[in-house]
């Protein structure tokens, strides 16, 4: 079976996403453990990729040489990653409650070695881009136009080897990466504003000789524009700045509990209960 691009509606992707936000929740309320908020901020880019048309996959055979290649750099938010790949079919969605059980391929972090479909094993920030960077040099190398896709998060551009990564990139000419900064606000110790504030990373980067786009990253119309723009840039990396927020779709319950940010901790189940109700 060729890889294949899966292509919704746009209806069909806010479903999708509402799906996604679902499983997130419950595999993490199960576990007791994991980061729902850091990956709830990233359901609607990673729905996009999916789902909208622009990785060529196949769940089958998930080594296809020809495939299309997306790395979560922000190991941390899996869970976002483990429910896009159940819903498009790398495993059973049954399986999303086994997150973080022993045994399970579902790991606290991406794991490669574990769960076919996972492009890279990450969790040690600031090494996805370059582990992408990798990744196309050698698809050009084979003469395959397949794209590869780097989520990183706001806190992890504080990592030096995610800047000498940008460099890297542009020596190259690399048109057929794109990287996707999930611009959320926050990182581990709190706000990125407070812990180290690069100001606009769009215009940082764009002096590394990349395409970039700021966007709303939670807004589907706006995801779904910004990565079409990035798949015509030919001759330079692109970059999408994704500016989110932390538990997008569930953000009146994370102010009932009074953090804002959430970070690396599961919803209660009376919690979870009442962040269910609003994605019905």
């Amino acid at each position: 079976m060729p890889v294949e691009a899966i292509k919704l509606s746009l209806e069909e992707l806010k479903e999708k996403a509402k799906v996604i936000r679902r499983h997130i929740i419950n595999m993490t309320t199960a576990a007791g453990s994991g980061h729902p908020s850091s990956s709830l901020s990233a359901v609607e880019v990673v729905t996009s990729l999916y789902f909208a048309g622009h990785l060529r996959l196949d769940p089958k055979n998930p080594d296809a040489a020809d495939r299309d290649r997306f790395i979560l750099s922000k190991g941390h938010a899996v869970p976002v990653l483990y429910a896009a790949m159940a819903e498009r079919g790398y495993f059973s969605t049954d399986e999303l409650l086994t997150l973080r059980k022993l045994g399970s391929p579902l790991e606290g972090h991406p794991n490669m070695k574990r769960l076919p479909g996972i492009e890279a094993s990450t969790g040690s920030l600031g090494q996805g881009l370059s582990l992408g960077i990798g990744q196309a040099l050698g698809l050009r190398m084979d003469s395959l136009d397949s794209q590869v896709y780097v989520m990183i998060g706001d806190g992890e551009m504080g990592e030096g080897q995610v800047w000498e990564a940008f460099a890297t990139a542009d020596k190259y000419k690399l048109g057929n990466l794109t990287a996707i900064i999930d611009q959320n606000g926050y990182q581990q110790t709190g706000a990125t504003k407070d812990v180290l504030d690069y100001g606009d990373f769009a215009e940082k980067v764009a002096t590394f000789g990349w395409h970039t786009q700021t966007i709303n990253g939670n807004n589907m119309e706006e995801v779904l524009k910004a990565l079409e723009v990035a798949s015509q840039q030919k001759d330079k990396p692109s970059l999408i700045v994704s500016r989110t927020q932390k538990g997008f779709g569930i953000l009146p319950v994370m102010e009932e509990a009074g953090d804002m940010n959430f970070h690396g901790k599961p919803l209660s189940k009376e919690l979870a209960e009442k962040a269910l109700a609003l994605l019905t």
